[in-house]
């Protein structure tokens, strides 16, 4: 008999009218006496997934019958949880007092128990399972005992350490703790230090810590370590067969200057009657084998996750440093797509095609701008000049038409950090968004676009890049937003995304263009996988993947092998039994990988930013007011993309309160206000390494106490007139 936890959901669901003891249950199903011990373990399974529960005298029920819901847990700094639904459903408010023993991120079973100002509430019942028992802080030791405080302020808690569990660390040190098995609420968590960092502000520590707060891998094992080099040493592009050779061709890589793991590089002719774009993407999927564990240690990370100075890779530099990246004069192997295009950037044909090729020049971004600025050409350049003409012509004909399209373009400012060897910051400022980049960028989209329609139009399950609709209350709250700065932005059930480029297009010159293009972003919802094609609302397509990555991405490698399988319109009969469950498990995953790679990556730039400006204490910058609350608000300094804390406390030229409604602070007694988007000019007044904080006041001034409202700026309307027919 084949015992499934499938067929005793159903049975439990249709055909048990209350809950049974295991042994009332399995002579219910007829379950043989030699296969109980086999059933009895998948009860347990789901009975520790949450799934079931086990109730008074032993008796198993159904969790989604007995109000209790099983979820992942979300906690606030200010002490209270939420159980996260999936979908539109409201997250369950979790009292401080019901949280058990449940820590942010674990996965806890939840009894409701009423509803409080419309919401419900609930109570924690049980831990099913954590999210990790490594915690950072730093060790204090005391006379009597000696303890952790952790540096996620969600952990309300401090960590006892006992005298033999100290692992040698010194007062004051930054640590990673193992937490012991914690149960009872009423008492602090015990655990053992497992690794000493170093002391906050020391070179490295800082980086060391995000890793550590974010689990992300730092080192490969030596058997994915030996699968990859094997596989490399065994390459001979002479004995492969079966692929359009264009090593011949005039294929070209731009990238960073410092970049070595090259996945894709474009080739580019004109036709009669319009271009040739041909997209070349490293063929990582002839290296990493499905169920290989160089294939489960990629899915494991995810993606690879870029810090200031280092990056944890998604796959051993022997593959994507070397036999993968399609380094110049070096033939590597490539999946390419090649699309004709007319003369208007319409799409004629396009083919995908397994190649070799041969990168005849390595350019980085800078390169190609002064070229294009009619600078002196490398010598590089010259290899590929009117390669670049081409290209120029073509990217600035497919990007006016994807933006009259209704394509969203946030330009926003993207942190550059240049650290000396000691991994101390040198030079902290903003990246400038080049016409190379956005050239790259539009033939990246384009690739990404015709693989989605390939498989589309076949109407097999795919791997989608998808990006839902903002919720309308967001979008309110930022056409609210707008009306406080003194812009007119309508919401309907019916705006679309050409209504949102519109907007942006007439704030583009404005002083806070930048600011108002952050807080949209804001209002959208996260890019994610899943295999439910819906579009992408940013990009303004009604599809799109990601396939030209797979270097740094595992879903692009998922859809490579995807693309290979189908075979006439269709996957083999044995791979599509499976498939669905494959593209929904790497969705879900690597969905949640990039999320933590991205908080990671955020973490890592303010903790580089804060040592930064520690050495700028009592230095003035100008900068803009880019969050507003009732205790003060954050300034974020031009030019260094720095944001730091002005508290009410501290600006003592009149009594300030906090209007929500306009999204100001506006003084009582002489009107003085101040709202998103205002320039102000600070000084930095304090640095705190440990909690990342940067502390600032407002320079004070002769006519600041008694400076009035600035007049708000002519309202802008939206333009929702309809024309004919964007990651």
């Amino acid at each position: 008999m084949n015992i499934q936890s499938k067929s005793i959901l159903q049975f439990i669901r249709k055909k048990s009218d209350r809950p049974l003891k295991i042994k009332e249950l399995a002579q219910k199903m007829n379950i043989p006496s030699k296969e109980y011990s086999k059933f009895r373990n998948i009860i347990k399974e789901l009975i520790g997934s949450g799934t079931l529960v086990m109730l008074k005298r032993n008796r198993v029920g159904l969790a989604s019958e007995m109000n209790i819901l099983v979820g992942k847990i979300a906690l606030t700094r200010s002490g209270m949880g939420f159980l996260l639904m999936e979908g539109d459903a409201e997250d369950i408010l979790i009292p401080e007092p019901e949280l058990l023993t449940a820590m942010d991120g674990d996965r806890v079973m939840v009894r409701l128990s009423g509803s409080r100002g419309g919401r419900q509430i609930g109570s924690v019942i049980k831990v099913v399972e954590r999210v990790g028992k490594d915690i950072v802080g730093i060790y204090n030791r005391g006379r009597k005992f000696s303890y952790v405080i952790p540096d996620n302020s969600k952990i309300r808690r401090d960590i006892y350490i006992p005298d033999n569990a100290s692992g040698g660390a010194r007062d004051g040190e930054k640590v990673v703790v193992s937490l012991n098995e914690w149960e009872d609420p009423h008492l602090n968590p015990d655990g053992e230090i497992i690794e000493c960092l170093g002391f906050p502000g020391a070179p490295g520590v800082d980086i060391k810590t995000v890793i550590k707060n974010y689990d992300l891998p730092e080192k490969f094992s030596d058997e994915v370590l030996a699968e990859a080099q094997k596989y490399a040493a065994d390459f001979d592009t002479d004995t492969v067969r079966n692929r359009l050779d264009l090593s011949e061709e005039n294929i070209f890589t731009i990238d960073p200057s410092d970049a070595k793991d090259h996945d894709d590089a474009v080739s580019i002719e004109k036709i009669s009657g319009g271009f040739k774009l041909g997209v070349h993407i490293a063929d990582v999927s002839y290296f990493v084998k499905e169920g290989t564990a160089l294939d489960k240690e990629a899915l494991r990370r995810g993606n690879s996750t870029y810090l200031p100075g280092s990056v944890i890779p998604m796959l051993p530099e022997t593959l994507s440093n070397n036999i993968c990246s399609l380094r110049v004069n070096r033939k590597r192997l490539a999946f390419s797509v090649f699309i004709d295009y007319d003369n208007n950037g319409k799409i004629k044909t396009f083919r995908l095609v397994d190649t070799i090729i041969k990168s005849k020049a390595k350019l980085s971004y800078q390169e190609v701008q002064d070229f294009y600025d009619g600078k002196k050409p490398v010598k590089a350049i010259e290899k590929v000049k009117e390669e670049l003409l081409l290209a120029r012509r073509l990217a600035g004909i497919l990007s006016k038409r994807r933006f009259a399209e209704g394509s969203l373009d946030f330009d926003l400012p993207e942190s550059k950090i240049i650290l000396n060897k000691k991994g101390e910051v040198q030079e902290l400022g903003n990246r400038v968004r080049l016409e190379s980049h956005r050239l790259v960028e539009e033939f990246m989209l384009a690739a990404n676009k015709v693989v989605a329609y390939e498989v589309l139009k076949q109407g097999q399950p795919f791997l989608y890049r998808v990006h839902d609709k903002p919720d309308k209350d967001k979008l309110e709250n930022f056409s609210n937003l707008m009306k406080s700065l003194g812009y007119k932005f309508a919401v309907s059930p019916q705006t679309k995304p050409i209504h949102l480029a519109r907007f942006l297009d007439m704030i583009k010159d404005k002083a806070e263009a930048d600011f108002i293009n952050e807080l949209m972003v804001r209002s959208m919802k996260k890019a994610v996988y899943q295999r439910e094609n819906i579009g992408h609302f940013g990009l303004a397509f009604q599809y799109y993947s990601h396939f030209t990555s797979p270097i740094r991405r595992y879903p692009d490698l998922v859809v490579h092998r995807l693309l290979r399988k189908l075979k006439n319109g269709r996957y083999p009969a044995a791979f599509a039994s499976r498939v669905s469950i494959l593209i929904d498990n790497v969705s879900t995953h690597c969905s949640e990988t990039e999320r933590n790679s991205e908080a990671a990556e955020r973490d890592a730039i303010k903790a580089k930013q804060v040592s930064y400006m520690a050495k700028h204490v009592g230095d003035h910058f100008p900068g803009v007011i880019s969050g507003i609350t009732g205790f003060g608000m954050f300034v974020r300094l031009d030019n260094l993309g720095a944001e730091g804390m002005v508290r009410i406390s501290s600006v003592d030229d009149d009594y300030y309160k906090y209007d929500e409604k306009s999204y100001r602070l506006k003084g009582s007694r002489h009107g003085r206000s101040f709202r998103l988007g205002d320039k102000v000019e600070v000084i930095v007044s304090s640095v705190d390494k440990i909690k990342t904080e940067i502390n600032l006041n407002l320079v004070p001034t002769k006519k600041a106490a008694h400076k009035k409202e600035k007049p708000r700026p002519k309202k802008l309307k939206v333009n929702r007139r309809k024309k004919k027919k964007r990651n």
